[in-house]
C-alpha cells in the first residue's frame, strides 16, 4: 500500500482517483485501470447527481465531503467539473493530496465565460432530459470506440445537478487556491479545450507546489480524456511519478 511520507512523496503502490465532470460518470474512466495498470490502486467516485449517485441532490458542500472522502492522501486526477471541487478541497487542505492533476479545469469561471456557462445550463433545462440524453449519446457513438460510448449510454447522465455545480464553481473557484497546495500539480488540457484559456494563471498560482506541469494534449476537445485516453494517461503518470519523488 502506498505511504505518504513526511516530505509529501509516496512509497508502494499509488492511490489514484479519477473525478468525472459534469453530467458524465465514472463510467468515463471504464478504461484507465488497464491504461494505468498495476502499480496504481485505481478509485472513480460518482459525484452527486450524477452516476450512481443520481437520484441524490448536488450541493457543493456534499460534492466536496465526496471528493475529500476520496482523494484525501491519494494522487487525484479531475476533470471538469471534478477538477474544480478538487481545488476547493486542496485549498483547504493543501497538505493532504499526493498530487493533483487538473483535466480541462484550467479556465478562471468568471465574466463573458460564467455567463456562457450559464446560458449553456439554461438551455440543457429547456431541453429536458431524454433530447440532451440523446444529443450525448450520438456525438459519443461518433467520437468513441463503441464499446465504451455503450458503457457510457449505459450509465447515463446527470443533468439535475448542473445548475447547483457550475453556479458553486462560478462563485468559489479562481486560480489563488492553488497558492497553498505543496504537493506535485499537473494541469492537462485538449488543444481545443475552452477551458484551457487560463491555463498559465493557474500554473502561476501554484506558487507552492514543489512541481508543476503544463501539457497540452493535441487536437483534444474538453473530453480529451475520453478521445485521447493514452496521452492522458501518460500525463497522469508523470504526476504519479512526482508523486513519488522519482
Amino acid at each position: 500500500d502506498a505511504a505518504l511520507g513526511e516530505d509529501g512523496r509516496v512509497a508502494g503502490q499509488v492511490r489514484v482517483v479519477l473525478v468525472h465532470g459534469s453530467q458524465l460518470s465514472a463510467a468515463q474512466w471504464t478504461r484507465y485501470a488497464t491504461l494505468l495498470g498495476p502499480d496504481v490502486d485505481l478509485a472513480v467516485p460518482d459525484l452527486p447527481a450524477h452516476g450512481t449517485r443520481r437520484d441524490e441532490a448536488f450541493t457543493w458542500e456534499r460534492a466536496l465531503e465526496v471528493v475529500g472522502e476520496s482523494v484525501e492522501g491519494g494522487v487525484a486526477g479531475v476533470h471538469s467539473l471534478g477538477g474544480y471541487l478538487a481545488m476547493a478541497y486542496a485549498a483547504a487542505h493543501p497538505q493532504r493530496l499526493s498530487g493533483l492533476g487538473l483535466l480541462g479545469s484550467s479556465a478562471v469561471p468568471a465574466g463573458p465565460g460564467a455567463a456562457l456557462y450559464r446560458s449553456i445550463a439554461s438551455a440543457e433545462q429547456r431541453l429536458g432530459v431524454d433530447r440532451m440524453s440523446r444529443a450525448l449519446d450520438r456525438q459519443f457513438a461518433a467520437m468513441l470506440p463503441e464499446e465504451l460510448a455503450a458503457v457510457i449510454k449505459e450509465a447515463g447522465y446527470g443533468f439535475d445537478g448542473i445548475p447547483a455545480a457550475w453556479a458553486g464553481v462560478m462563485g468559489n473557484c479562481r486560480p489563488a487556491m492553488l497558492g497553498e497546495v505543496t504537493c506535485p500539480v499537473l494541469l492537462v488540457n485538449g488543444q481545443l479545450d475552452q477551458l484551457r484559456v487560463d491555463v498559465r494563471r493557474y500554473a502561476r498560482a501554484a506558487v507552492s507546489a514543489r512541481w508543476v506541469r503544463v501539457v497540452t494534449v493535441r487536437h483534444g476537445l474538453h473530453v480529451f480524456p475520453l478521445t485521447h485516453p493514452h496521452e492522458t494517461a501518460a500525463a497522469l503518470w508523470e504526476l504519479v511519478s512526482a508523486a513519488r519523488g522519482s
